[in-house]
C-alpha cells in the first residue's frame, strides 16, 4: 500500500513539473500511428540532406579537436609574450565552445560550425584578430581565411579541412580557462565588454534552450523538420527580416513545452497550430525572465519604449534576455503568419491520411504570386569586390522593405531571400552581378480612377544608406553599383531563365488546384488571381543600365527578343542629374501622401518619351498618415489584416497597458486551443489589390564610385553619417507609377 502511495505521489510530481511559463496543453503520449507518421517525416526529409552520416560527424569532431589545440597553443604563446610566470602559462588553458545548429544537434550536411574561443583575462581581442589570425594563416588545412572585426559580433571566418567555421571571441575575467567551464553561470558576464557579452550570448542561449525542452531528441527532429520547411518556403533569413535559426529553435522549444510527450510528427502539426493563432506582438518566452545584479540592458517593453515597436518578439532565455526577431517587419510577419496557416492546413491533411509530408516541403510560387516586382541589382567589377558588396547590400535590403512599407500606397513588400545571378548583357562594365526580387502589392484607392505613385525617395534613401555604410567601413570601391527596377510579372523572363519561371509556374498551378477545395481557398492573400482587378496599362521597358559618369548616354544591348518589342514601345530615358536639379517646367510631379478623392482624374502614360523630373530627394514629401491607436495590436486574420496597416505607417507599438500585464497572462489563449476560430471581416473579403502601372520602368539610383580616400572609422556608421558626395558621382533616376482601377 505504501509503495502504491509513493508511486502515486511520484506520478503527481511528474505531472506538476512543467517547462515554460505556463502548464502544458496536453500530456498525451504518442500512439502507434504517430510513430508511423514520424518515420514518414524522416523519410521525406532524407533527400534534402538534413542528416549527416557517422563519418561526417566524426570528421567534424576531429576538426574541432584540432582547433581546440590550436587555441590552447596560441593562448600559451600569448601568455609567454606577456611575461607571465611559467607556472601560470602551464595552466592558463583556453577552450572552444560550439553553439547554433551544430550545438543543438540539427546541422545539415555541409553546414558551417559556429564556435566561440574563450580566453583568460590577459588575452586581448586585438591578440585574437592579430596573432591568432596569423597563426591560422600558417596552419595546414586552413582556406578562405578572413576577419570581420567591425561586425556586430566580431568574427574570423575560415574553412578548416573542408568544414566552414565562424569563430567569435570572448575573454573572461578569470585567470585560467578550465575544460569543465560552465558558461550558463551569469557571473561569467561580470566585468566584460559588450562585444564579449554578445559573443558569449550564442553559447548561453543554445545551452539554455536545450535545458528547457522536455525531450531533446524529439525537439531536434521537430526542429530539423521546421527549419527545412522554413528554408523551402523562403522564410528563413534573420538578415532579411524573417526568422533565423535561433528563433525557429525557440518556437519549436515552446511547442515542445506545451506538448511535452508528443511525437515529432504531432509536434510539427502543433507548431503550426500554435503560431498560426499566436496573438502577435505578445512575446514568446521559454522561461520567466530572471533578475540580475549585473544591470545589463534586457528586453522589457514596460521599461524600454523601443521594445514596444517589435512586431514578433521571441525572447532569448539566457540573461541578458533579448528579442531575436527585431528585424521582422510588417510584411515579413504577414508572410510568415500566412505560411503558418498554410502549414496548418497541409499538416491537417497529412495527419488525416489525405496527403504526405512532401507536400509540406514544396517551394512557394513566388514568381507567380504577385503582379508587380522590384528587381534589386548589385554589381561589381571583380569577384572579390562582388562578394563584399553583395553581403553589404543583402544586409540592408530590410531597410528598403521598411521604406516601401511606409509608402501609403504599398500594402506589402515581400523579399525573396534567394539571390540570382544577373544578366551580364545589362552590365557591360561589371561582370559580377546579383539580383533580388521583391513582390509588391499596391493598396486599392477608393473613389479614384488612377493615382500617381513615386518610389524614388523610398529607394534613394535605401541606396544612400548602403553607400554611406560602405564608405564608412572603407569598403566602397570603383565599380560597385546598385540598381532597382520595377517590372511586372510578364516581364520577369528578361531577368530569370525560363526554367525557373516555368518550374515555379507548374508548382503554383498544382498548389492552386490542391487548395481550391480546402480552407486555403478562402485566402484573400498573396495569390496572383487576387492581386489585380484593373486593366493592364504597363508597357514596361527592358532593363537599362545607367550611363557612366564620364561617357555619353548609350542604351545597353537588350536581351534577345527585346528589339522587336521596342519597335512599338518607347524606351525609357535615363537622366543623369545633380542632386539639386530644379523641377522642370511644364512637367508634373506626383504628390505622394495627398488624399485622393473622386475628383482625381486618371493620369495616362506619356505618349512620348520624357525625362523623369522627380530626382533624388527633390520629391514632394509624403504627408504622414495620422497615428492609429490600434497599431501593434494582435493580428489573427493573416493576410486579410494587411489593410489595417495601410492608413498608419510604421507605428508598430503595442498598447502600453498590454505590455505591462503579468508574463503568465501572455499565453492564456494557448489553453483555449479548442476555441480557436478564424474570422474574416466582410470588408476584407471584398478587398482586391491594384493592377496596372503606366509609364516606363527604369533603373533607380546608381552610384558609380571612384574612391581614393579611406575613412579611419572602424565601427559601423551611424545613420547620421553623411552620404559620400565629394568623390562619388550619383546618378539619380525616378520611378513613377500610375495605378488604374
Amino acid at each position: 500500500m505504501k509503495e502504491m502511495s509513493a508511486n502515486t505521489m511520484l506520478d503527481s510530481q511528474r505531472q506538476q513539473k512543467h517547462y515554460g511559463i505556463t502548464s502544458p496543453i496536453s500530456l498525451a503520449c504518442p500512439k502507434e500511428i504517430d510513430h508511423i507518421y514520424t518515420q514518414k517525416l524522416i523519410d521525406a526529409m532524407k533527400p534534402f540532406g538534413v542528416f549527416e552520416d557517422e563519418e561526417e560527424l566524426n570528421h567534424r569532431l576531429v576538426v574541432l579537436g584540432k582547433l581546440n589545440n590550436l587555441v590552447k597553443e596560441w593562448i600559451s604563446d600569448v601568455s609567454e609574450s606577456k611575461n607571465l610566470p611559467p607556472s601560470v602559462v602551464a595552466t592558463v588553458g583556453g577552450k572552444i565552445f560550439t553553439f547554433g545548429s551544430y550545438r543543438l544537434g540539427v546541422h545539415t550536411k555541409g553546414a558551417d560550425i559556429d564556435a566561440l574561443c574563450v580566453a583568460p583575462r590577459h588575452v586581448e581581442r586585438s591578440d585574437f584578430f592579430q596573432s591568432f589570425f596569423e597563426k591560422l594563416k600558417h596552419q595546414d588545412g586552413i582556406r578562405n581565411l578572413r576577419a570581420v572585426e567591425d561586425a556586430f559580433v566580431p568574427v574570423i571566418k575560415f574553412e578548416f579541412d573542408g568544414i566552414e567555421i565562424d569563430l567569435v571571441f570572448a575573454r573572461l575575467a578569470i585567470q585560467t580557462i578550465s575544460d569543465n567551464l560552465d558558461l550558463r553561470d551569469d557571473s561569467r558576464l561580470r566585468s566584460l565588454d559588450i562585444r564579449c557579452i554578445r559573443s558569449l550570448n550564442g553559447c548561453r542561449v543554445t545551452d539554455e534552450i536545450l535545458h528547457l525542452v522536455p525531450n531533446k531528441e524529439t525537439f531536434r527532429l521537430t526542429l530539423r523538420a521546421v527549419k527545412l520547411w522554413a528554408k523551402r518556403r523562403g522564410i528563413y533569413s534573420n538578415m532579411l527580416g524573417f526568422l533565423g535559426g535561433v528563433s525557429w529553435a525557440m518556437l519549436v522549444a515552446r511547442t515542445c513545452q506545451l506538448y511535452p510527450n508528443a511525437a515529432a510528427s504531432t509536434l510539427v502539426h502543433k507548431f503550426f497550430l500554435v503560431f498560426s493563432k499566436w496573438e502577435w506582438p505578445n512575446p514568446v518566452l521559454l522561461k520567466q525572465p530572471e533578475e540580475s545584479s549585473l544591470n545589463l540592458p534586457v528586453w522589457d517593453p514596460r521599461v524600454n519604449p523601443s521594445d514596444r515597436y517589435h512586431l514578433m518578439p521571441i525572447i532569448t532565455p539566457a540573461y541578458p534576455q533579448q528579442n531575436s526577431t527585431y528585424n521582422v517587419s510588417t510584411s515579413t510577419r504577414t508572410v510568415m503568419v500566412e505560411e503558418f496557416k498554410q502549414g496548418l492546413a497541409v499538416t491537417d491533411e497529412i495527419l488525416q491520411g489525405k496527403s504526405d509530408w512532401s507536400k509540406l516541403l514544396e517551394p512557394p510560387n513566388f514568381f507567380q504570386k504577385y503582379r508587380h516586382y522590384i528587381v534589386l541589382t548589385a554589381s561589381a567589377s571583380t569577384e572579390e569586390n562582388h562578394l563584399e558588396w553583395v553581403g553589404l547590400v543583402e544586409s540592408k535590403i530590410r531597410v528598403l522593405v521598411g521604406n516601401l512599407e511606409r509608402n501609403e500606397f504599398i500594402t506589402l513588400a515581400h523579399v525573396n531571400p534567394q539571390s540570382f545571378p544577373g544578366n551580364k548583357e545589362h552590365h557591360k562594365d561589371n561582370n559580377y552581378v546579383s539580383m533580388w526580387f521583391l513582390g509588391i502589392i499596391f493598396r486599392r484607392v477608393e473613389n479614384a480612377e488612377s493615382v500617381n505613385i513615386d518610389l524614388t525617395y523610398d529607394i534613394q534613401s535605401f541606396t544612400d544608406t548602403v553607400y554611406r555604410q560602405a564608405n564608412n567601413i572603407n569598403m566602397l570601391k570603383e565599380g560597385m553599383k546598385i540598381e532597382a527596377t520595377h517590372v511586372k510579372k510578364k516581364q520577369l523572363h528578361h531577368y530569370l531563365p525560363a526554367e525557373i519561371l516555368q518550374k515555379k509556374k507548374k508548382q503554383s498551378l498544382s498548389d492552386v488546384s490542391r487548395s481550391s477545395g480546402g480552407p486555403q481557398s478562402k485566402r484573400s492573400s498573396l495569390d496572383s488571381n487576387c492581386l489585380d482587378s484593373s486593366r493592364d496599362t504597363d508597357n514596361g521597358t527592358p532593363f537599362n543600365s545607367p550611363v557612366s559618369a564620364n561617357k555619353p548616354s548609350k542604351p545597353d544591348v537588350l536581351p534577345s527578343g527585346e528589339t522587336e518589342r521596342n519597335n512599338t514601345e518607347p524606351a525609357a530615358v535615363i537622366a543623369e542629374k545633380p542632386l539639386s536639379v530644379p523641377q522642370a517646367q511644364g512637367l508634373s510631379i506626383p504628390v505622394i501622401g495627398a488624399k485622393v478623392d473622386s475628383a482625381v482624374k486618371a493620369v495616362s502614360p506619356p505618349a512620348v518619351c520624357t525625362i523623369p523630373t522627380v530626382v533624388g530627394r527633390n520629391v514632394i514629401p509624403r504627408i504622414p498618415a495620422p497615428h492609429n491607436p490600434a497599431q501593434g495590436q494582435p493580428h489573427l486574420n493573416g493576410m486579410s489584416n494587411i489593410t489595417k496597416n495601410v492608413a498608419h505607417k510604421r507605428s508598430h507599438s503595442p498598447s502600453v497597458d498590454g505590455s505591462s500585464k503579468r508574463l503568465k497572462e501572455i499565453e492564456k489563449f494557448i489553453r483555449l486551443e479548442s476555441t480557436f476560430k478564424e474570422s474574416r471581416a466582410p470588408e476584407d473579403r471584398k478587398r482586391k489589390a491594384m493592377d496596372a502601372i503606366g509609364g516606363e520602368c527604369m533603373p533607380i539610383p546608381t552610384i558609380d564610385t571612384s574612391r581614393k580616400k579611406r575613412l579611419p572609422s572602424k565601427e559601423l556608421p551611424d545613420s547620421s553619417s553623411p552620404v559620400p558626395a565629394n568623390n562619388i558621382r550619383v546618378i539619380k533616376n525616378s520611378i513613377r507609377l500610375t495605378l488604374n482601377r
